[in-house]
């Protein structure tokens, strides 16, 4: 392999060489992952046949062709295969050697996945300032809520009256309440006990569970990627992550008849954060209820927040704690007839 095939290999930026008649030449692994396409099915196509009905992009290379002037273009959207849709800026540079034919080197910037990433560092912000806040309210809370059961417990030793004793059971037993919901809020005090599995092994557990637990109104489907490699990770961390937004999108159908799909997906140079992963695994939990109201969104996270009346908040804060355990992160995207939570795990490569 040569320099400059190296460092084309490994840049972040999505690069294109097109020939003169506008049929794909070469391209790196960036590229590859932003359009969703692998270099041995592209190569040699049509840009109209790696991009359908994108007429403003096809006519911005064929102006760059003809005039053989550089061109930078902003906002172009590019319709993908999937009925999948980007927003990208694209520099168009023609290239010419001697007699040999043009060519069009083209740079593809990806805007919306820059608004994700800042979207996922704010999110990871915000984690790690709750947490912290959090962690803070409960070191407050327990050392007087610790006095307050002691003092109970001294109280209900001289007392000989039964009736009296009561109240100091009351006193002791919301004491416990309040500190067993400040350790559910902290979430999970443990390491995770990594060792290497199966994704599919996780999800396999979790759609047995739910099977049994869901009403016959809510169908359960699964989507896999068999070719997604094994990742080092902590089983029933990740059971019990994913397991939690399942039975949230349960709730969220409630008694009306809908679907839930597990669907296990690979994504090829992906930033989580500022952090950029040669391979992710992607897990997504999809359920087709009334959505998510606009209000709650950017708070799901939270520890207390939830849509309805009977729930903690807490399945959701827990379930991200889980997966964050794992350098990884969870999103979600919903309007109505299709919510999504995402989780995202580092697949780093295992050694022999």
């Amino acid at each position: 392999m040569t320099s400059e095939h190296h460092i084309l290999e490994n840049l972040n930026t999505a690069v294109l060489l097109f020939d003169e008649q506008l049929c794909l030449k070469q391209l790196n692994p960036a590229s590859e992952a932003m359009l969703a396409v692998s270099a041995r099915q592209a190569v040699g196509s049509a840009v109209k046949e790696l991009v359908p009905a994108d007429a403003d992009f096809v006519a911005a290379l064929q102006h760059a062709l003809d005039t053989e002037e550089p061109r930078t273009e902003r906002e172009i959207q590019l319709h993908l295969a999937h009925m999948h849709t980007i927003i990208v800026d694209c520099t168009i540079t023609p290239l010419r050697d001697g007699s040999r034919p043009p060519e069009l080197l083209v740079e593809l910037f990806q805007r919306d996945r820059h608004l994700r990433i800042a979207r996922e560092e704010q999110l990871l912000a915000q984690y790690n300032t709750s947490r912290t806040l959090l962690r803070g309210i409960a070191h407050e809370i327990n050392n007087p809520l610790g006095g307050l059961r002691g003092a109970a417990q001294l109280l209900e030793q001289e007392l000989d009256d039964e009736a009296l004793r009561e109240y100091t059971n009351v006193i002791i037993g919301e004491a416990d309440r309040l500190q067993n919901l400040l350790r559910r809020m902290l979430g999970p005090n443990t390491l995770p006990h990594k060792k290497v599995i199966n994704i599919h092994e996780v999800l396999e557990r979790v759609y047995a569970l739910t099977q049994a637990e869901a009403p016959p109104e809510i169908t359960i489907k699964r989507n896999y990627d068999p070719s997604i490699p094994e990742l080092v990770a902590d089983p029933e961390q990740l059971i019990q992550a994913v397991l939690n937004i399942v039975r949230n999108a349960m709730q969220a159908l409630g008694d009306n008849s809908g679907t839930i799909t597990l669907r296990s997906r690979t994504q090829r140079q992906f930033t989580i954060g500022n952090h950029r992963h040669k391979l992710v695994a992607r897990i997504d939990i999809i359920d087709d209820g009334p959505g998510i109201p606009p209000s709650l969104r950017d708070q799901l996270f939270y520890p207390m927040v939830t849509g309805r009346a009977d729930g903690t908040g807490l399945g959701l804060s827990i379930a991200q704690s889980l997966v964050n355990q794992h350098d990884g992160l969870i999103e979600c995207s919903s309007q109505a007839g299709e919510t999504v939570f995402t989780l995202l795990l580092p697949l780093e490569k295992i050694d022999e």
